[in-house]
């Protein structure tokens, strides 16, 4: 009969209810294979528990960022009790690795190889001196949540958050995107220096990580941190450039096509997400909770298991959907490490943005659900590159039953194009992301100046060229303020295109052939992180490609499905 490591309940108040039991596990001898297997369940209980615990702190903290006690709570965490860890937690990663019994384990499975170079990475990486710094990281991060949960606009008698306010960019009252388009630009501009000092704040403290850690810069830091065992920086700049001649004349095209339906001779930004043709916004809800009941609904329809997962996290009120004053930016999946059970956040404000958030944020639930049975933590730990493919392909797979949204025919070719049109903006987004964060941490004594003439010129690079700032040259040169990534989680964005390619892979399977093509992404899902990234992506049916051969092959089906849904419009 198994027993728990932890107490019952286990509640963290201070560092001194966690220290302890790092001591008792790092002073635990291991004399026979069962010890070190049950040392690495015990090591797996500890991790889950505190995890779950911070993940509590940051949804509470996000849901209501003008909540002092949430915010205290989740900087108690970062900045007096995780500090102490981590000294800790690299003494019981080299008691891991270099344990007699570690190597025999390790041969048993590719999951155990890889559990364990993640730790030898770990060991490597980990020093001392970089524990204050990371802190002090992690409360600059919670800062730039804040400035941007504060954000709001009055408009029409009402105050609006940023994310309400976008929805007035879908109008086709022009004069009225415009006013809006200003009023969240004068709003943002307001921040503008802010975000900048804290950026540059941000920059140094990272690259002083990197070389405390003995690497040249904070980009191969990272590269190691985040386990990037399968592919290189080569294979980026590789992804960047594929985007660039395979996807960027494509959205061009797309721009030069709104521009004339729209009769314009100049397409401002205040024109990019607007109907062209002049017809009301899309408004496939109204609220939250019919939100998640039609989500439900489109969900069931591709494959029951995955409605009842977003049914359970509704028993269990772990969902937190509506757009509000103080709410954090975003969206996000957060797994509960310790109950199996994951937390979706987002704001929804009712527009199609929404209906792509759920089922996106959805596919993360659903993958915590089928990794649940995994035994150890660290194997249900997987790499963003394999967590957005099951969220970035669900957009995809519940498309023909969005009808759950629209029960009109032209509005669900409408609701379609708009999301085949946004893979189409988005991945030109993702490399120019992707390549300016390469540029900062490659020059990280940059000056602010530079650094926005290094913006301006990937924006020439990846943007369609299509859309006049004259006048606004501003809004160009910060619009990378709102990209949170860059903030608060460095380099991980570009795992969004890579897993967006697959997804397309996926969606194509799909269509060509129905339930197997499911029975292949449920498959991946329950492999959480115990196979290399390409076996995962094989698993699902896809490659793990980055050349312009076979992303010009994926976007040559995107177009062609594309011009089907304008057809049928």
């Amino acid at each position: 009969m198994s027993t728990s490591f932890l107490p019952n309940p286990f509640i963290v108040n201070s560092k001194d209810d966690v220290l302890p039991l790092y001591e008792q596990l790092i002073r635990r001898e291991l004399v026979s294979m069962a010890d070190f297997r049950l040392f690495l369940t015990d090591v797996s209980e500890l991790e889950s528990a505190l995890s779950e615990d911070m993940a509590w702190r940051y949804i509470r903290m996000t849901c209501d960022t003008q909540n002092k006690d949430h915010e205290a709570s989740y900087l108690t965490f970062v900045q007096e009790i995780q500090p102490h860890l981590a000294p800790l937690e690299d003494q019981i990663n080299k008691k891991i690795v270099s344990c007699e019994w570690a190597t025999a384990w390790r041969e048993e499975s590719e999951a155990h190889e890889i559990y364990l170079r993640g730790l030898e990475g770990a060991v490597e990486l980990f020093r001392e001196e970089n524990i204050p710094l990371q802190s002090d990281l992690a409360t600059l991060a919670q800062e730039y949540s804040s400035i941007q949960g504060a954000m709001s606009i009055e408009w029409e008698g009402q105050t609006l958050t940023l994310q309400q306010a976008s929805n007035v960019l879908m109008r086709t009252d022009r004069q009225a995107r415009e006013t809006v388009w200003h009023l969240m630009q004068t709003r943002r501009s307001e921040d503008t220096d802010k975000l900048n000092t804290l950026f540059n704040q941000m920059v140094q403290l990272r690259h002083q990580v990197a070389k405390n850690a003995g690497f040249e810069n904070f980009r191969d830091y990272m590269f190691k941190a985040m386990g990037r065992y399968d592919y290189d920086v080569t294979a980026c700049k590789d992804f960047h450039r594929s985007v660039e001649t395979a996807v960027v004349p494509l959205l061009k095209s797309l721009m030069q096509r709104r521009k004339s339906q729209m009769g314009l001779e100049s397409l401002k930004p205040w024109d990019t997400q607007v109907d062209p043709l002049g017809r009301e916004p899309l408004k496939p809800f109204n609220g939250g909770q019919e939100l998640l009941n039609k989500g439900i609904d489109c969900l069931s329809r591709v494959d029951a298991f995955f409605g009842e997962c977003i049914k359970t996290m509704e028993h269990h009120e772990l969902l937190d959907l509506d757009s509000r004053l103080g709410k954090a930016p975003g969206g996000y999946n957060y797994p509960l490490a310790k109950t199996n059970m994951p937390f979706i956040f987002m704001n929804a404000s009712g527009n199609l943005r929404d209906v792509e958030t759920l089922v996106h944020e959805a596919g993360h639930a659903i993958h915590s659900f089928q990794m649940a049975p995994l035994s150890l933590n660290a194997f249900k730990n997987t790499p963003s590159e394999v967590a957005e493919l099951a969220s970035m392909s669900m957009e995809l797979l519940t498309m023909n039953t969005w009808d759950a949204f629209f029960d009109d025919h032209t509005l669900l070719n409408r609701a379609k194009a708009e999301q085949l049109e946004g893979i189409l903006g988005t991945l030109p987004w993702i490399a120019q992301v992707d390549a300016f964060q390469h540029w900062i941490y490659e020059n990280p004594n940059h000056t602010t100046d530079e650094r926005t003439a290094a913006w301006l010129d990937l924006s020439k690079r990846f943007g369609s060229g299509e859309v006049d700032f004259t006048g606004i040259e501003s809004a160009l040169e910060h619009s990378w303020h709102k990209q949170l990534h860059i903030f608060e989680v460095p380099f991980y964005y570009i795992e969004y295109g890579f897993a967006q390619l697959g997804a397309i892979g996926v969606w194509r399977n799909y269509i060509q052939h129905g339930s197997q093509a499911i029975d292949a992404y449920k498959a991946f899902l329950t492999l959480g992180y115990t196979e290399s990234i390409p076996k995962i992506y094989e698993t699902a049916g896809v490659k793990f490609d980055f050349s312009a051969a076979y992303i010009q092959e994926l976007m040559q089906f995107v177009h062609d499905e594309l011009q089907g849904v304008y057809l049928n419009d």
